[in-house]
Order: C-alpha cells, then sequence, then structure tokens
C-alpha cells in the first residue's frame, strides 16, 4: 500500500530562497499551461505537452523533467476537476458553483506542491540529506529531520515520487513508500461496531467512549479568537492569525490518529473486523441552524475513517461499512424502530422491551450486527487502497441532526 512520509527540510536562507523561486516559477509554469489547456480544450499529458513543454522549459528556465511534471500536474489537476463535477461535489449542473469551477481554467497558487522524480531528487538518509533541483542549479547538501520511525519507513519503502511543499514558511518533502500489508483476516470471529459523532468522536461496541468534549471546546475558543482578530484587523492581529493557521486542524488530525491506531490495534488483538457508518454525503443532507453548521462542518469522520481505513490494511483486519440509517433509533435488543427511544444525546430508552443504554453505544452495535450479516452474505473488505473521493449521499443518519449538534454547541 501506498503511504506519504513527511519529512521537514531544514534549508540555509540561500537555499530557501532557491526553493521558494523554483516553487514560484513551476506554478507560474503551471498556470500557463493550464490555460493553454482550457483554451485548446486539450487536457491528455502527450497531447499538451506537445503545445507548451518548449515554452513552458524556455519562459520559465525549467528542466526538462520539471517541465514534464509541471503538465503532468495540470492534466492531473483537470482530471480531479472532473471527478468533482461528474460526483456532484461541486454542485449541480447549470448551478453556480459548478459554472465557476468549469468555467474558467484552474489557477495554482504560488506555494503549490510541485512533485519530483528521482531524477531531480536523490536522497541520502544516512547522511539526512537531499540534493534537489531548483531553477538557480542544483543544491547538494540540503539538511533534512524526521522522526526515527518515518526515517527507516523511507529508507525501505521510499518508491515513485516526492512532493516539494511549503507550509508558513517551512519547507517539507512528501516521500511516497510503498509499505507491504499484513495478510487480510477473511475469517474475523466478530466486527467491533464504531459509532462516530460530534460530542463523542467514537464509541465501539464493547462500550468505550471517546469523548469529543475538550476537543468541541478548543474548536470553540479558537473560532472566537478568529472572530475577534479579524475584525480588529490590525497589524500584529494578522500576525496572530497567520501564526495559528492550521492549529486546530493539526489538533484534530493528531486526535484522529490516535482513535484510529487504538480501534486497529483493539480489532487485531481480538481478532475481530471493524464495522464503520458510510456517511457520505451527510453534510448536503443535514440542515441547522446557523449557531450550529460550523460545528458540523468541523467534524472530520471521513479523515477518521480513512485512517482507521490505511491502518487497518497495514495490520490485515478487515473493515466494512454499512448503511446508517436508524442506526441510532433502532434497539440493538429486540430490533424495535422508534424515533421516541432516542430521549437525549446519551441515552437510549427502547419503548417496545424498555432496554436502556448509552446512545452511541446502542448505535455502535446495530452497526456492528449489519456488519456481520454482510460478511455472512459474502461481503469483501472496503478499506480503500488509496483515499476515495468524497462521495454523494448513502444512508441517513437521522442521530446527527438535532440531538448531537446541540449537545455540541458552545453552550456545552
Amino acid at each position: 500500500m501506498k503511504l506519504a512520509v513527511q519529512v521537514k527540510l531544514e534549508p540555509t536562507p540561500a537555499q530557501a530562497a532557491a526553493l521558494e523561486a523554483t516553487l514560484r516559477a513551476c506554478n507560474e509554469a503551471a498556470t500557463w499551461v493550464s490555460g493553454v489547456a482550457f483554451e485548446q480544450d486539450v487536457k491528455r499529458n502527450f497531447a499538451l505537452r506537445e503545445l507548451t513543454y518548449g515554452e513552458a522549459k524556455e519562459r520559465w528556465r525549467l528542466g526538462a523533467q520539471a517541465a514534464q511534471h509541471v503538465i503532468k500536474k495540470t492534466c492531473d489537476a483537470y482530471a480531479t476537476l472532473k471527478a468533482n463535477l461528474k460526483a456532484g461535489n461541486l454542485g449541480r449542473p447549470g448551478s453556480k458553483r459548478y459554472r465557476q469551477a468549469a468555467g474558467k481554467p484552474i489557477v495554482f497558487r504560488r506555494e503549490s506542491a510541485q512533485p519530483y522524480d528521482d531524477r531531480m531528487l536523490s536522497w541520502q538518509s544516512g547522511d539526512r540529506r537531499v540534493s534537489i533541483w531548483t531553477v538557480a542549479g542544483r543544491l547538494k547538501d540540503v539538511a533534512f529531520t524526521a522522526d526515527e520511525r518515518q526515517l527507516a519507513t523511507l529508507v525501505l519503502y521510499r518508491r515513485g515520487e516526492s512532493d516539494l511543499v511549503c507550509r508558513d514558511g517551512m519547507w517539507f518533502l512528501l516521500a511516497t513508500c510503498e509499505v507491504p500489508e499484513a495478510e487480510l483476516n477473511t475469517d474475523p470471529v466478530d466486527f467491533l461496531g464504531i459509532d462516530l459523532g460530534i460530542v463523542n468522536i467514537a464509541t465501539t461496541s464493547d462500550g468505550e467512549i471517546m469523548a469529543g468534549r475538550a476537543l468541541n471546546r478548543i474548536r470553540v475558543r479558537e473560532r472566537g479568537l478568529r472572530t475577534k482578530l479579524q475584525r480588529k484587523n490590525t497589524p500584529s492581529a494578522r500576525r496572530r492569525l497567520k501564526k495559528r493557521r492550521r492549529k486546530e486542524a493539526r489538533r484534530a488530525r493528531g486526535i484522529n490518529h490516535k482513535i484510529a491506531k487504538h480501534v486497529v490495534a483493539e480489532a487485531e488483538r481480538t481478532s475481530r473486523g471493524i464495522a464503520l457508518e458510510d456517511l457520505g454525503g451527510i453534510r448536503a443532507r443535514v440542515r441547522l441552524r446557523k449557531p450550529q453548521r460550523a460545528t458540523l462542518h468541523s467534524w472530520s469522520f471521513h479523515q477518521l475513517g480513512q485512517f482507521i481505513a490505511y491502518k487497518a490494511r497495514r495490520a490485515g483486519v478487515a473493515v466494512v461499512h454499512v448503511d446508517p440509517a436508524y442506526t441510532s433509533r433502532t434497539c440493538a435488543e429486540c430490533g424495535h424502530v422508534d424515533k421516541a427511544s432516542r430521549v437525549s444525546q446519551a441515552r437510549f430508552e427502547c419503548r417496545s422491551c424498555g432496554f436502556v443504554d448509552h446512545a452511541d453505544r446502542n448505535g455502535s452495535r446495530n452497526i456492528r450486527a449489519r456488519a456481520r450479516e454482510l460478511w455472512r452474505r459474502g461481503a469483501e473488505s472496503t478499506a480503500p487502497a488509496l483515499p476515495p473521493q468524497r462521495r454523494g449521499g448513502a444512508g441517513r443518519k437521522r442521530s446527527i441532526t438535532a440531538s448531537d449538534a446541540r449537545c455540541a454547541s458552545p453552550a456545552i
């Protein structure tokens, strides 16, 4: 399976200036190539190369490999745009958003990532140095740092391209690694059901609750601070805003990694598979009041699902995605379905048999039962080889619309 290992570059000021000039030149060239592709309606790699290769190489002083990667990057961007338009991720055909996306050429930001292959980039992992091509010549002694485990993965499994990325003045290389997968457990003894939510990020069918209240409080505080700084709009406020960029996203990403690691380790230890809900399109279906929308849209369930999926593939654990419809209204003991049984965000009381349980644990048990049935019918593991495109609506998860959102509001 493919994984991206991130290493941080530690260039000198002169090296950083050369890297910055390289990214700027490559992305300006990519924007020009994109304009040609749009005007000529040529978005295939080899055909577009015939139209743009020579001028892009000469005008922006690009090397042969860099010019080819610029053209390929442009074609890949148009392929992604086409897929998103087809999937409805950019609105319905004819809508304003759809027309804005499809009616003009793609523009690349100055700091957009640039792919490098082994002709443009060589690694000396033992010395923690790289030799990298730039428009100012080849930089042969650029230092980098990485975690010991990442470095070991890099040495053993690096294959293919690496992306040069600049974030907030810091430089990174994202190296593609082909990591071997463990043999898939095709005969799990049971499934570990996972109910995903906003108040409780993940609840397992074993009864373990991984609460998200602390993360939600931090998000509310960060959102309020951003609003105050944006209103103030002084140089000092802008500096503070820039410093806090992506801090919330990094924190949420770290929490999701820890949850995914714990869930997969527990499933592997007990020889079980993992059952997840297919929540694709949930944001498009849910209707909430304005104060609750930011909370819903900051809910990173898709990222957590991806992390669980790729860690499960690496560990050989089967993953099954089930229809989430009515999992929060169905009694895990008797199967009775009733909206009134969901008394609150945290409490489930069956109106038929009187069974009482934590609402999220009850939902996770229903998810586990559906995964068992799917597996019995011959379903296969749905852990994707690559991160999937965001899909349009699957089943409906009713419990998110009101109780979860209210309990995750700033009043908590």
